[in-house]
């Protein structure tokens, strides 16, 4: 039986930790982005992961979602 239903991902995505360790970078970037983050009422952790997804999703990676399925659909605006 063949489909013309182009791929799509599974409806329940089981979620995984990552786990990253603290990095030293210049002062100036850590306030930059502390602001940033602030201003956008995320963590610190959220608006880097966030920044990265929209990184992989521009080089052409795929996946459902970031912290939720269909929450890094290019059309919204950041």
């Amino acid at each position: 039986m063949s489909s013309n239903a182009s791929p799509t991902f599974a409806t329940q995505e089981t979620k995984g930790f990552i786990m990253l360790r603290g990095a030293m970078v210049m002062i100036s970037f850590r306030e930059s982005l502390f602001d940033a983050s602030n201003r956008a009422g995320v963590t610190p952790n959220e608006f880097c992961l966030q920044a990265a997804a929209e990184k992989l999703k521009a080089s052409g990676h795929h996946f459902s979602g970031l912290f939720t399925p269909g929450d890094t659909n290019p059309t919204r605006e950041a």
